[in-house]
């Protein structure tokens, strides 16, 4: 008996186009003639249909069906097993978004809000690229320094962010002076603004020990984004991010011995 192409749509909960798709890139073609000539899909037919929807609920692609169905060397475990150790890896990158998504509802709903006018007045030039912001929250999301910062960053206060933002503005002004003026990247002018910024992220954020500070400075080169947060595209020079990581990293080396600056846990 066979079935046409309208019946195994019913029943099979594929459309016809679909099926004339699968016909015409050769991957699944009626066998059987009814009397009258058309083409019908046989017992085997709807085997190898429910195989094709198997493959392809699990995502795989239609020439990647086409290998497994068609070539009697190729292995379908292997190749299940590396589709399931993709679908984990997205199944937990997908959990880290949720995640995410759940800490940006509560920053959300706990924040301060602002209105444009507002928030160019106390953050200015200084934009929040969100796709760094999730880039970023995913790399250390299993972080207590990156859920403390998020917390305290969410608890802040409107005049706490003018505050932040002043202070910030000031520092930048320093380093971009002392950049312009020559001043060596790893001398002490330097490192003490490097040493500044790292008090200033535990004052505002969370605790930063020279190491976490480093691997901060080593984004400022690795992506403009990150130095976007720190120093406005339109106040950057050629080699300022590198300038900055370079004191940041010397100051970590200068911290190395214990010797801490105690206004950090004022």
């Amino acid at each position: 008996m066979g079935y046409s192409v309208g019946q195994v749509s019913a029943f099979a909960g594929v459309t016809v186009r679909t099926l004339h798709h699968y016909d015409k890139a050769g991957l699944l073609s009626p066998g059987d003639r009814s009397h009258a000539g058309y083409r019908l899909y046989g017992e085997a037919d709807l085997v190898r249909l429910q195989q094709i929807l198997f493959y392809r609920e699990l995502g795989f692609s239609l020439d990647e069906i086409a290998e497994i169905l068609e070539d009697p060397q190729a292995s379908p475990v292997d190749r299940l097993r590396d589709r399931q150790r993709q679908l984990r890896e997205e199944i937990a990158r997908l959990q880290r978004l949720a995640e995410v998504a759940e800490r940006a509802i509560e920053v959300r709903r706990t924040g301060v809000p602002m209105t444009p006018e507002e928030r160019f007045e106390v953050f200015g030039e200084i934009t929040f690229d969100l796709s760094y912001a999730t880039e970023a929250e995913l790399k250390w999301a299993r972080s207590e320094g990156q859920r403390e910062a998020m917390a305290r960053a969410a608890a802040h206060t409107k005049e706490d962010w003018r505050r932040l933002m002043t202070e910030a503005a000031a520092w930048r002004a320093e380093l971009l002076a002392a950049f312009d003026e020559g001043t060596p990247g790893d001398g002490e002018r330097v490192m003490d603004l490097a040493e500044e910024h790292r008090l200033h992220i535990s004052r505002w954020f969370t605790s930063c020990p020279p190491d976490m500070h480093r691997r901060i400075a080593d984004d400022f080169v690795a992506d403009p984004r990150a130095f976007a947060l720190v120093v406005p595209p339109a106040q950057q020079r050629p080699g300022l991010a590198a300038y900055t990581r370079r004191a940041v990293h010397a100051n970590a080396d200068r911290q190395a011995g214990g010797h801490l600056d105690p206004k950090e846990n004022r």
